[in-house]
């Protein structure tokens, strides 16, 4: 696969985005890995709508849904290099690049609410981490939400106790893997598009994600608990190629970035409402037994991952940590 990026980076280098006719229009390459009927899928197509008709068809955007074009492992590399536009990853995935600030998205509780959550990534932090990633040959564009996560597998989870000894699938990132194991539970980093069969044979016996992914996704069918936690949150940023982004004429880039806007405003519109369908899609299924944790069963889980917070400050920085915690204090939904 490295050797098709390089060969597709390669071919990409000559095609500078010069201003478009009608016969020869700038083309935008959008990859992601889920599917077209979840949030991310929504707001990629709501773009691509957009951005053609603002531009009057100088811009072409193509979108590539479920690993079509590149696995979650491969697609940053692949933007970087020139192979693809844009892409929509979740926070978790700048960590192993060198950018572990995003991984502050993981810590477990850190966001209550939504209202919370938009204060960090609308206000001056989410904005100064955004800068963060034009060193490495990209541009920031928009946070699109995805939801809270839930935790399933195969056995019953109630208490922190009932993690220990299970195998948990969870994306590439450093806070993710101290959590499970502050649980008892051996986490494995495993491609988006790889989970459900995983979950099938029997290689993890759980995951953590939203709604809207098990549903879409299917993960409920080959999981016989779901607890609704909402211990996490799984969000993305949407990115260009740097390069790329900057060699667009102005006129066309401001006319993709007002389509990046209101695609935004749409995508984080719908993501409350889809995650919530998608539940009750799931709960009708009969599939998977929902777990409603009680009172004392959500503080056992917030005292049991506590310590997570101390453990990653040196990874994720202390500071950015107090910061948003302080941030989403005292916010209501």
């Amino acid at each position: 696969m490295r050797k098709l990026l390089f060969a597709a980076a390669a071919a990409a280098i000559f095609v500078a985005p010069v201003a478009a006719t009608a016969q020869e229009p700038i083309v935008i390459k959008f990859s992601h890995v889920v599917a077209p009927n979840t949030p991310k899928g929504k707001g990629a197509d709501k773009f691509k709508e957009l951005a053609e008709k603002y531009t009057n068809g100088k811009v072409k955007v193509e979108v590539y849904p479920n690993s079509t074009l590149y696995k979650d492992k491969e697609e940053l590399e692949a933007l970087q290099l020139g192979a693809v536009q844009m892409l929509a990853p979740s926070n978790s995935k700048f960590g192993p690049m060198g950018i572990k600030d995003f991984e502050v998205f993981d810590l477990p509780f850190l966001l209550p609410n939504l209202a919370s959550l938009r204060k960090v990534t609308e206000g001056p932090i989410g904005q100064k981490m955004l800068k963060l990633l034009e060193p490495k040959g990209m541009i920031g564009l928009a946070y699109w939400d995805n939801g809270f996560k839930q935790m399933s597998a195969n056995k019953p989870l109630h208490m922190p106790e009932d993690y220990k000894g299970q195998k948990f699938r969870i994306q590439s990132s450093k806070v993710l893997e101290a959590q499970f194991r502050l649980l008892g539970a051996t986490p494995q980093v495993m491609a988006f598009g790889e989970v459900y069969q995983a979950l099938q044979t029997g290689v993890v016996d759980g995951q953590e994600n939203t709604p809207s992914n098990i549903y879409t996704q299917k993960f409920y069918e080959v999981q016989k608990y779901t607890a609704l936690t909402n211990h996490g949150y799984i969000g993305y940023v949407v990115v260009v190629n740097k390069k790329f982004w900057e060699g667009l004429p102005a006129d066309i880039r401001g006319q993709l970035e007002k389509a990046m806007h209101e695609a935004t405003v749409y995508a984080n519109k719908i993501s409350e409402s889809e995650n919530a369908e998608a539940l009750d899609e799931i709960k009708k299924s009969g599939k998977t037994q929902i777990i409603n944790p009680t009172g004392a069963e959500m503080a056992a889980m917030q005292k049991a991952m506590e310590p997570l917070y101390q453990d990653m400050a040196s990874r994720v920085g202390k500071q950015l940590i107090d910061d948003v915690r302080k941030t989403a204090q005292g916010v209501t939904n």
